[in-house]
């Protein structure tokens, strides 16, 4: 039984015949193998369309940015899996790429919709600091956090997030969706009473958004970043294997009680 309603059943991606491939309809061995980067390649998969030089360049900036960020649940989870099957490198990046929600991968997603939504308001005439205010506190009094804000390493600044921003608006990129993640970061501190660190969920989207990309494709390029990092690490597993060693001092930092028992003060 089919269950929902059925696009066309077509695809404008590729298709491999005997003697080539094509992808979105350019010859993939005669006009973009050895003339595209992979980013450019990545965005003409993504979007259809080749990139300008603006666009490749920030692509560049955002993948770098999110990439790698240490011992990451992600990470740790990754490492474990090819610690249990060295055999299979896929099912431990697949392992650590399930991994990657909001929580710890970010909200990229989440910020481009938000980002979406206000721009919406404010196209409708309202104004961007009066919209940043009436978003804000509708999360707020909501009882949900501020997406693409808050970290638990970097206070009172997320490095990368003010580097984004400083590029963005040094190259002339910056544009409204830039604008209204500065308002939101003033309207958030009005909001919740004090400064929130803007993390680099927000600029990765907001600069996303202001070169053009559809705000359904955002989160590809952190899960494409991340993908880069776990394939570091499971390299380094290989070589200098830490998981069992990780599972091990899990496995000793969480206490065993029996049913019935009420911990230490019982």
């Amino acid at each position: 039984m089919q269950i929902g309603k059925p696009g066309d059943a077509v695809s404008r991606i590729c298709q491999a015949y005997p003697d080539r491939v094509e992808v979105r309809g350019r010859d993939l061995t005669g006009e973009l193998m050895g003339n595209l980067t992979f980013t450019a390649y990545f965005h003409l998969l993504l979007t259809g369309q080749e990139p300008t030089e603006e666009q490749v360049y920030f692509l560049d900036l955002l993948l770098v940015a999110i990439a790698e960020h240490g011992m990451m649940p992600t990470n740790v989870t990754a490492r474990m899996t090819l610690a249990a099957d060295p055999g299979s490198l896929q099912g431990a990046v697949a392992a650590g790429i399930l991994g990657c929600g909001p929580v710890v991968l970010g909200t990229t997603d989440v910020c481009a919709r938000l980002l979406e939504e206000a721009g919406g308001l404010v196209a409708a005439g309202g104004e961007p600091a009066a919209v940043a205010d009436e978003l804000a506190r509708a999360i707020h009094d909501a009882g949900d956090r501020a997406p693409g804000f808050g970290h638990p390493v970097h206070r009172p600044l997320d490095p990368r997030a003010e580097r984004i921003l400083e590029l963005a608006d040094e190259r002339g990129v910056s544009g409204q969706h830039v604008l209204m993640a500065y308002e939101l970061r003033d309207a958030v501190a009005r909001v919740w009473g004090r400064p929130l660190t803007m993390n680099v969920s927000l600029p990765i989207a907001a600069v996303l958004l202001d070169l053009g990309f559809p705000a359904s494709t955002a989160k590809a390029i952190p899960l494409l970043a991340r993908t880069a990092g776990l394939l570091a690490h499971l390299a380094e597993e290989r070589e200098h294997p830490v998981g069992f060693l990780m599972a091990g001092k899990a496995e000793e930092a969480v206490a065993y009680e029996p049913p019935g028992e009420s911990g230490p003060g019982r």
